[in-house]
């Protein structure tokens, strides 16, 4: 049940004193050139006062955009913002979980925040969906649409949200969240570690795929208000919904390995068992 102050959390963790207050802020983009300077300018009057360093990378992978993108990004620079850019060429790769990976290796700073680059994620949120792991009281935070004071800025069509409820629930048992596919997440460098070299950077719910690659135990929901698009188009399409259920069942595979192996030998052994019980040996020893 959600708090009053829009935090759920299942697990726990130690807290830790000191924590750094730097931040790393990674944004993947596509063609994502009119949400630039908005996020941008947005981010750093919210992280104004908070005493907390911000390390702005966009990963921008190669669009027609891309040019502009990288413009606007050297005008911010130009002006006093401490944002950097990453234009990835299609031979070096492609995809949202692989250009978050990416910008995750590139950040200066330990403490990581992912959003999305068409502002449906709020950057004046940042601050409070980094807190909870900032503050050593996760190893993993989500900015999330359905916990206390979190919800939608907008109307969402009904059918996007029966298939946005049906994805959450498939995914349940894996994550100890109520938002998992949430591309709005904070976690830390060393956390990635624990199963970087295991993360399958395939569809777009990068998110979920660290929760359980890198056995976060400790997760906290954040109320965030999920606001409608600024500029750009959305990148679901039927391929996506594929990759999320390969996604899945792999993600299971992982998780549960071990209680499935016990299975699977248990099965073996019934049946071992059962075809001696039934084999004719009268028989065989006539």
């Amino acid at each position: 049940m959600a708090s009053s102050e829009g935090l759920r959390e299942r697990g726990a963790g130690p807290k830790k004193d000191g924590a750094p207050k730097e931040l790393s802020v990674i944004v993947p983009t596509y063609n994502e050139t009119e949400n630039i300077r908005p996020l941008c300018e947005r981010l750093f009057k919210a992280m104004k006062g908070t005493g907390i360093a911000i390390d702005l990378l966009f990963v921008d992978d190669e669009s027609e955009g891309s040019a502009q993108t990288e413009k606007i990004v050297k005008e911010l620079q130009g002006e006093g913002h401490p944002v950097r850019i990453h234009c990835r060429k299609k031979v070096e790769g492609r995809g949202l979980s692989s250009a978050v990976l990416l910008g995750f290796d590139k950040a200066k700073y330990s403490l990581l925040v992912c959003m999305d680059a068409d502002l449906q994620h709020e950057p004046e949120s940042v601050a409070d969906v980094a807190r909870p792991v900032m503050e050593g009281d996760a190893d993993f935070s989500v900015g999330s649409r359905h916990v206390s004071g979190g919800g939608l800025g907008f109307e969402w069509a009904l059918y996007r949200q029966i298939v946005s409820k049906g994805a959450t629930m498939l995914a349940w048992p894996l994550a100890q969240s109520t938002d998992p596919m949430s591309g709005f997440f904070c976690t830390r460098k060393d956390i990635l570690e624990r199963g970087r070299s295991n993360i399958n950077p395939i569809g777009f719910k990068i998110g979920l795929e660290i929760m359980v690659r890198c056995r976060c135990q400790t997760v906290k929901d954040v109320a965030i208000t999920f606001q409608e698009r600024a500029a750009g188009e959305s990148k679901l399409s039927a391929k996506q919904y594929k990759l999320y259920l390969l996604q899945l069942a792999s993600l299971y595979a992982d998780k549960y390995y071990k209680e499935l192996l016990f299975v699977v030998m248990f099965l073996i052994v019934g049946i071992l068992m059962l075809l001696y019980m039934w084999s004719p040996q009268d028989k065989m020893l006539r």
